[in-house]
């Protein structure tokens, strides 16, 4: 973050290009969830920018996390909402939203168990692959291998 930000950065507030630095987004990553309705800047400046706040910005890292598992925008959008009404939920509505977190919680611990079994798999075949390289490596051309 270099300067020049006073004008894009007002009482808390930053242009689009400030909140991708700092999420670690591209802004055309950015403007295709605003697209989907997954976050909406909280304002806009005079000029018309988008104007991002902290919590726009912890909207995009709950986005930008369940990316790699594999959500889908419809389930991101859900799982935003159910944080939204989380936060003045009551009674039997509170318990409610609370099942449904729970629900993303397991499918989120499920996904990340499947993403570890092919990240083991993947990481074999490296190791193979370099065993391989070695044994050749060490062979000249046309010797039998050993």
């Amino acid at each position: 973050m270099g300067g020049g930000h006073t004008e894009a950065m007002t009482a808390g507030r930053m242009q689009i290009g400030e909140a991708a630095e700092r999420v670690g987004l591209s802004i055309r990553t950015i403007r295709h969830y605003e697209e989907a309705g997954l976050v909406v800047p909280s304002a806009r400046s005079e000029g018309g920018f988008r104007l991002y706040t902290e919590p726009d910005l912890d909207r995009l890292r709950v986005i930008k996390r369940m990316k790699p598992l594999g959500f889908t925008l419809e389930e991101m959008r859900e799982l935003l909402v159910v944080l939204d009404e989380l936060a003045t939920a009551q009674g039997e509505q509170r318990a409610g939203l609370l099942d449904r977190l729970a629900m993303f919680h397991t499918a989120a611990r499920t996904r990340v168990e499947a993403l570890r079994a092919q990240l083991d798999m993947a990481e074999g075949f490296a190791h193979q692959i370099d065993e391989l390289m070695d044994q050749h490596n060490q062979q000249p051309p046309g010797a039998l291998p050993r």
